[in-house]
């Protein structure tokens, strides 16, 4: 929704603690956080949040509930030392690095009848040369129209009959650009994988976790955010060696 117009002092840094500061006058505010509850959609093999209330008013007069959930479920980011061994836990991530400029590279309209699409160079460069080059510490997000299943868990992972998952994601060749190519802070999607579902090596896991990018999956409401000129918040939890969490990610501008 939108916000009245206020000053915000951010640190865009590229990741590096001590970025310079710069002004912004936000006017939108955008929540790209799905809710999340035991319905929402997971990776196979591990179980959704479960909620149970410890404290109510009627006996305690107060509310408060305990939760069980892996780091890796809903919106949520994906820290380096998720698929790199020594790279940055979520609580060592720069506080830098969660603020930055949101790129959003649109593939809905392959996804709709190719569910195996991926973000590919040619999408980074086709977005460069109508928005200039990706700058310095961005996040490139790709929209890809997935959230409208989050609703049915079978149609977000999208199975075939030999339990491989069909869902949009960037390819290898991409993500190698934005690390050997550009200097970006992270990627996300709005399905379960930075990878595309019928990914077997996870190249772009193994590619960008390890050299200290971090990734969001699962995002929500991409649509409603302009394809440059946003930045992102990103609100990590910070536990001390979190391979990620659940997390809730505002894009303003």
């Amino acid at each position: 929704g939108a916000a009245a117009a206020a000053g915000v002092l951010a640190g865009c840094g590229g990741g590096r603690a001590g970025g310079a500061g710069v002004s912004l006058r936000v006017r939108n505010v955008q929540g790209l956080t799905h809710t999340l509850n035991s319905a929402f959609p997971i990776w196979p093999g591990f179980a959704p949040i479960q909620v149970t209330n410890i404290r109510s008013f009627e006996k305690d007069g107060f509310f408060a509930n305990t939760w069980q959930a892996p780091e890796h479920h809903g919106t949520h980011v994906d820290a380096p030392i998720h698929f790199g061994k020594g790279a940055w836990s979520a609580d060592q991530i720069p506080d830098q690095a969660l603020v930055c400029p949101a790129v959003l590279i649109h593939v809905h309209e392959r996804a709709a009848s190719n569910p195996d699409t991926q973000v590919t160079v040619g999408d980074l460069r086709a977005w460069e040369r109508q928005h200039g080059k990706i700058p310095e510490g961005a996040a490139v997000l790709m929209h890809s129209g997935w959230e409208a299943r989050a609703g049915d868990i079978n149609a977000f992972r999208n199975m075939d009959g030999k339990g491989t998952m069909h869902f949009p994601g960037f390819s290898k060749e991409a993500a190698e650009f934005l690390l050997k190519e550009r200097s970006i802070n992270g990627i996300g999607v709005d399905t379960l994988g930075l990878d595309h579902g019928a990914s077997q090596d996870f190249a772009v896991h193994f590619g960008l976790l390890p050299a200290n990018k971090w990734g969001i999956e699962n995002l929500a409401n991409l649509a409603k955010i302009p394809p440059a000129g946003a930045t992102l918040f990103v609100g990590l939890p910070k536990v001390q060696g979190a391979s990620g969490g659940t997390a809730r990610i505002l894009a303003v501008w």
